[in-house]
């Protein structure tokens, strides 16, 4: 948890240079568009269980802007075929 914690924190820092208006919508942005649904789950999970530990503030709330990830649609891994 703690590398995820530190990439949307570095991804918060890149949208600190941006106009203040610019920086929540900028980082939800960049999140929904590269993140794998998987790894905005765990973020989510983080989120509900210890209210974002972590997290710099307008990371937290670029993250509670975005609708959250449909657990179905996050694919499964698939267990490799014995011969």
């Amino acid at each position: 948890m703690r590398r995820l914690v530190y990439m949307a924190n570095q991804i918060g820092t890149f949208f600190d240079a941006q106009r203040k208006e610019t920086v929540v919508p900028g980082i939800a942005g960049h999140i929904e568009k590269f993140w794998d649904p998987r790894m905005r789950a765990r973020m989510e999970d983080h989120i509900a269980k210890t209210d974002g530990q972590g997290l710099k503030p307008h990371v937290l709330e670029a993250f509670r802007t975005l609708k959250p990830v449909s657990r179905t649609a996050i694919p499964h891994a698939v267990a490799p075929a014995h011969h």
